[in-house]
């Protein structure tokens, strides 16, 4: 059925779509907001909906709380990253061997991997906390990384099991005949063509990592490690129970950026490699 035929059809659709676009607006516009007013004009009560003028304060502020913003971007951009590098190498490995070799238990050992996916991040972090501990990696932001990672695994294996089997064997035999191995197969010939799977799966780590607030609270114990999430748990508890709003929303303001921007940047890679694989 073609909308354009349907004028009040059409518009109930674009009225729909605009009403769900406000819901997740409208409280990054209010953070935004809110951490550009003057310091007493944020915490007013009742609040204000416009600010009387626009003013850094509150930024100003948060390069000095703590031990800086900076030093907590920094550690939050560290594990970050560091989280990305390992899914998108393992998780590749993985995907790749899953997709295109047999091996025995196959299909158990996969299946074992998804199942990991039931399992509650709360229920075990007791066990991971004694295994940091023992490896010597408990309050580092490489343990954190590495938490991260494993909670990452099997759903980036899976994505990328699914893009690996979205691509033509035939691309594969080619390459083979033109005297490839398996690696070389990989890195010219696959790659290449599941890129888009492979910046979802980064995308998604990213994104996780950036905003993972638990297990950084449980497994650093020193506030120079902290990532932006911990501080921001922290600022939101001020002098005798108070909360400085503007400092909080300078804060969201500021951790929200890098996801909006990277979300931006790699949308329609993100797009279409969530569908990737899923027609084959």
């Amino acid at each position: 059925m073609n909308l354009s035929q349907f004028p009040v059809r059409r518009l109930l659709w674009y009225t729909v779509c605009s009403i769900t676009a406000a819901f997740f607006v409208v409280p990054i516009l209010w953070s935004v907001l809110t951490s550009l007013k003057i310091p007493s004009e944020a915490n007013a009560t009742p609040p204000r909906l416009l600010a009387s003028r626009l003013s850094g304060e509150n930024y100003e502020a948060l390069l000095g709380y703590g031990n800086g913003i900076l030093r907590y971007f920094g550690n939050s951009l560290i594990v970050a990253t560091l989280t990305v590098i390992g899914i998108v190498i393992l998780s590749t490995l993985a995907g790749y061997g899953f997709s295109r070799f047999k091996f025995p238990l196959k299909g158990f050992l996969f299946l074992g991997l998804l199942v990991t996916l039931m399992v509650p991040f709360q229920s075990i972090l007791t066990p991971l906390f004694l295994v940091l501990r023992t490896l010597n990696l408990q309050n580092s932001l490489l343990g954190l990384a590495l938490v991260n990672i494993t909670f990452q695994m099997p759903f980036s294996v899976f994505m990328l099991r699914n893009s690996f089997d979205g691509i033509p064997r035939d691309l594969d035999d080619s390459a083979a005949i033109d005297g490839c191995n398996s690696l070389q197969i990989l890195s010219r010939v696959l790659l290449p063509v599941a890129l888009p799977g492979l910046v979802s799966v980064a995308l998604f780590a990213f994104l996780a990592s950036w905003n993972e607030c638990l297990a950084a609270l449980i497994f650093l114990t020193d506030s120079e490690k902290f990532t932006l999430p911990v501080m921001l748990l922290n600022a939101q508890s001020g002098y005798l129970g108070t909360v400085d709003w503007g400092l909080l929303q300078a804060g969201i303001t500021i951790t929200v950026l890098p996801c909006a921007i990277l979300f931006l940047l790699l949308q329609r890679y993100y797009v279409s490699g969530l569908i990737s694989g899923a027609v084959k």
